[in-house]
């Protein structure tokens, strides 16, 4: 911790009640200096080192200490002030009307509201009986305030809030928002001589995505979030940039007019507005007292997640025009609104270590385990980062300072680094080369983003997973083990892999919960079924990654048996028709697992068996050399016995869609394959298509 008399840009302790005037004059020049600084980072190069919160912390030092000191406040305190200064590139704006800051309660919704409602009643000198004030309820929008100029109905003049009293000119960029007016929409009435229309450029969330697609396709930086990216955005010298961002704009208020008639409520202000061309956010809404703003807060509270847009709050503003101007302004803020703040969806902590997590599937995804944050309405201590690309883009590491990022029910992600905070002597994260919880070799498939674990039949991460496709009815066809019991026979670790379900006796059974004598009798007599299956199904069962019911008929018949499977090099498996390298290595990096093996052979040892694989006929079939993919719902068929229908007529079945593809087999509600295979021209077959093929003498 630093000197309070030294400039620290972090440090936001409070004075003491006792500081002496000369101690005094000092912290305030280090408080001016570092939330300047914080100021120029923020307004002005877009790249914060702080958070919201360690910022307000640092301005309420500030303020609270001018107050002990009126005698020392400076004209250029950030209190008598906005904050933020124009870019020196774009010309100056004087705003005739000041762009001021308003207020911010962070309570809860009831006390912020009712606090708000309670200033605003004794300043107008309300009594308790006397009717509920008139609010109008705004979305707070996280984006660039600007001011925009008409002069008899044209656009001249586009600026950015600035200081509140400078700005910077950005009229050209302004021009390339679609959503605003080059001209205002009067009708027949004239327009007004001279009006400003004061709003937020922002950017929508899918369009914010997007834009970092592109960013990144052309190997270029990408924006931490939409708010800094409408920012940057706005304030490029090349306005050809400006007019390749997707940004958008909503109006909320008015700054200078002359020419027009006022109406009688901010309402109407905003309707007008509207109806000048002007896109105005819906959910703004007229409430009666305090009771009213704290239903508003709560009901945008339920839906903010699943807004198009960010917002940090919520507005209130007393609604009749003639009592704003009675209430007037305190400082530099008006007395008639408040900004009411959701908690912070972002927020700074550091990075204590980082884990690697190893899910159902296999995959490994690196955790961060974070300092402890309140974000997004809860303390937030473990953040996801995806997976070795995605870590390493954004070069996350032990020690660092990043931005946290939570919004509803979304799992919590870093964003950001900040690097002009990384301590010395932080190395960049390695994948780890076995798996963190059963040790196998950890593979990396070429194309694909994933690290996996390759014990797939004995990872105790992924054995729910694997008993249940293992026991699945297009694999082993056990009847009645379920995801309840499986759950139930891995937490009280009576099976380590699935050869271990063949060890089990009905008394076995009848110790888990809900397990009748019947339902025990049947679940054994159903793994004594499975034990006779075909070399397919068993493949198939075993859970090899990328490996499909298609593939595992095509290795049985291929290979037609399994210790030949098992031997088989990437080089054989490839030649195999519709394997490819991917493929082929994860088939090869399975059966190298001896582990896996070891299961295998325990499997065969309990029983498991099948008939020799027929060699395939040389006669050839209505569907021989065609291949199907199948999506959507057919009309008096399952998939299941469109598949059968397909594989005895001697066609083939697969998965995806590729340039190979003979026909894709499409019922109700297609999925994405069917543009896919439109895209690539792959013909397209209803059911009774199919059935004609199929019912076709073979030639």
């Amino acid at each position: 911790m630093q000197n309070p008399s030294q400039g620290s840009l972090f440090f936001s302790e409070p004075p003491a009640p006792s500081l002496a005037p000369a101690d005094a004059r000092e912290r305030l020049a280090a408080l001016r200096d570092a939330i300047a600084t914080h100021d120029h980072r923020y307004y002005v190069l877009d790249a914060p080192i702080v958070s919201d919160a360690e910022y307000d912390a640092l301005y309420r030092e500030l303020q609270q200490l001018e107050a002990q000191h009126p005698g020392l406040i400076a004209p250029d305190s950030p209190t008598q002030r906005v904050g933020g200064r124009p870019l020196p590139e774009f010309p100056a704006v004087r705003h005739t009307v000041p762009m001021l800051s308003i207020r911010t309660e962070t309570d809860t919704e009831a006390s912020g509201a009712r606090a708000f409602d309670a200033r605003v009643r004794r300043e107008l000198g309300l009594e308790e009986n006397d009717p509920p004030i008139a609010y109008l309820a705004e979305l707070k929008f996280d984006g660039l305030a600007v001011s925009l100029r008409y002069e008899n109905g044209v656009l001249v003049q586009g600026a950015t809030r600035g200081d509140g009293e400078t700005g910077e000119n950005i009229t050209q960029n302004i021009r390339t928002i679609r959503a605003i007016p080059l001209r205002l929409n009067t009708g027949d009435a004239p327009p007004p001589a001279t009006i400003e229309i004061r709003g937020e450029v922002y950017m929508r969330r899918a369009d914010f995505e997007k834009l970092n697609d592109r960013q990144r396709a052309a190997g270029e930086k990408t924006f931490v979030n939409p708010r800094n990216s409408a920012a940057g955005s706005l304030r490029q010298l090349d306005s050809s940039i400006t007019a390749k961002r997707p940004l958008s704009f909503f109006a909320y208020g008015l700054g200078e007019m002359a020419g027009w008639k006022l109406p009688e409520t901010h309402g109407d202000v905003l309707d007008a507005i509207e109806r000048f061309g002007f896109p105005v956010d819906k959910h703004r809404q007229r409430v009666l007292g305090a009771d009213g703003l704290i239903a508003f807060h709560q009901n945008i509270a339920a839906l903010k997640d699943t807004l198009p847009f960010d917002i940090d709050g919520v507005v209130y503003k007393v609604d009749s025009l003639v009592l704003q101007q009675q209430l007037g302004f305190v400082t530099r803020e008006p007395r008639w609104a408040v900004a009411h703040k959701y908690p912070a969806q972002e927020q700074f902590t550091t990075v204590q270590q980082i884990d690697v997590q190893v899910g159902r599937t296999g995959k490994l995804t690196p955790v961060a385990k974070l300092s402890p944050v309140f974000v997004g309405g809860v303390t937030v201590t473990n953040a996801t980062l995806h997976n070795e690309d995605e870590i390493k883009r954004k070069d996350v590491r032990v020690g660092d300072t990043v931005i946290v990022r939570r919004a509803g029910d979304v799992i919590p992600e870093i964003v950001a680094v900040v690097i002009e905070r990384r301590p010395e002597g932080t190395h960049a994260f390695e994948m780890p080369r076995q798996c963190p919880v059963c040790g196998s070799a950890v593979i990396r498939e070429e194309g694909v983003v994933g690290a996996y674990c390759s014990g797939e039949l004995f990872c105790p991460a992924q054995r729910k997973q694997a008993l249940l496709h293992f026991a699945g009815r297009r694999a082993m066809d056990i009847e009645g083990l379920g995801d309840k019991i499986v759950e139930q026979l891995v937490d009280k670790e009576m099976v380590q892999s699935a050869a271990d379900l063949y060890r089990l006796t009905q008394n076995d059974f009848l110790g888990l919960d809900r397990m009748a004598e019947k339902s025990a009798a049947n679940l054994c007599a159903a793994l004594e079924k499975s034990k006779l299956t075909t070399l397919d199904r068993f493949i198939f069962a075993l859970g090899i990654r990328h490996v499909g019911e298609a593939t595992a008929r095509d290795l049985a018949q291929h290979f037609r048996s399994l210790d030949a499977l098992m031997a088989a090099d990437g080089a054989t498996l490839v030649a195999i028709h519709e394997i490819g390298d991917v493929m082929a290595e994860s088939i090869h990096s399975f059966f190298s697992e001896p582990r896996n093996r070891d299961i295998i052979a325990a499997l065969c040892a309990a029983g498991i068996h099948w008939p020799d694989v027929a060699v395939a006929a040389t006669t050839s079939g209505p569907l021989t050399g065609l291949t199907f993919v199948l999506t959507g719902t057919l009309p008096t068929m399952s998939r299941d016995e469109a598949t059968r229908r397909i594989i005895e007529a001697d066609g083939k079945v697969t998965g995806s869609v590729s340039k190979k593809t003979s026909y894709v087999l499409a019922g109700e509600v297609p999925g994405s394959t069917l543009a896919k295979a439109q895209s690539l021209k792959v013909p397209i077959l209803d059911e009774a298509a199919l059935l004609r093929m199929i019912e076709k003498p073979a030639s």
